[in-house]
């Protein structure tokens, strides 16, 4: 029987809002990964519930206990983390902000203005995410120290205002999502360059936008490295160094600070269910653009 166009459209127009299904294997590895990926947070949550006693047993408990609101209520004062949550999301918010703002501003800049030394200095950029951060502590904190901004906020914020990683993300993003016919378009039409950033780019980069804005958030909530260096925990600590004087004594109390590091990890995950939305359609946008 040949397939007249009259078939094949009614079999377009029946298949069009089917979805299609993975087998038995796909559900079983799916499961799997997804059981893997949630274990270390039930565990925390588990262990912060039980008593250092009992984390110290064999075999270890695999189920929740009473003493989780103590332990959260301990590890909250011990270690100031009222204190240390605000400042790490003013510090995680204010990088985030500013790392996609001027990422997108340099990306925007290096996939469509035309100007001397354009690659050599893409290059150059590219080139310092090759340098260890390690390398920098020393005439980094000698800055900071000069300037008096030692256990300040300013002190871990402005040395991780933008990236090297952004910058080249926003650059490719821009380079295969942004049209340059649009951008002279808009410039045939009498605009500046501040109006077509505003009315042209930043509509077109947000998807781009959404997802480093997050993967930046996530890095800055969760590093450790330079903020132990900057900060004290009796001043102005993040999450992560308010975490270190967690459970101090002969016998650590495991307890105290796995409830600790559920108290620093919540806020993630509410971010993330607030905002998953927005990044996972910003990467499917992104996959289909390109």
């Amino acid at each position: 029987m040949t397939a007249t166009p009259e078939t094949v459209a009614r079999g377009a127009r029946r298949g069009a809002g089917r979805q299609s299904y993975g087998g038995r294997f796909t559900c079983a590895v799916l499961v799997l990964f997804t059981a893997g990926s949630l274990f270390p947070l039930v565990w925390t949550a588990v262990a912060a519930s039980r008593s250092n006693s009992r984390l110290a047993r064999t075999p270890p408990p695999f189920w929740f206990g009473g003493n989780l609101l103590r332990n959260l209520e301990i590890a909250w004062t011990d270690a100031n983390l009222g204190t240390a949550l605000l400042n790490t999301t003013v510090v995680a918010g204010t990088v985030a902000a500013g790392t996609v703002l001027f990422s997108t501003l340099a990306g925007f800049a290096f996939a469509k203005l035309r100007f001397r030394f354009r690659n050599p200095l893409l290059l150059l950029v590219i080139g310092t995410m090759m340098v260890p951060p390690q390398l920098s502590v020393v005439p980094l904190y000698m800055m900071i120290a000069e300037l008096s901004w030692t256990d300040r906020l300013q002190s871990v914020i402005l040395p991780t205002l933008v990236s090297a990683f952004g910058v080249f993300f926003m650059r490719q993003y821009l380079a295969q999502a942004l049209p340059t016919e649009l951008i002279e378009a808009a410039r045939v039409d009498g605009a500046n360059s501040w109006r077509v950033m505003w009315h042209v780019v930043l509509p077109a980069a947000r998807p781009a936008m959404a997802v480093l804005g997050m993967l930046t958030f996530v890095m800055a909530w969760n590093d450790f490295f330079w903020p132990i260096i900057a900060l004290t925990q009796n001043g102005n600590p993040t999450v992560q160094v308010a975490l270190t004087g967690l459970g101090r004594g002969y016998v650590p109390d495991q307890s105290v600070i796995m409830a600790g590091a559920l108290l620093g990890t919540l806020p993630l995950l509410l971010a993330f269910v607030v905002f998953g939305r927005q990044v996972v359609g910003g990467i499917m946008q992104g996959a289909v653009k390109g």
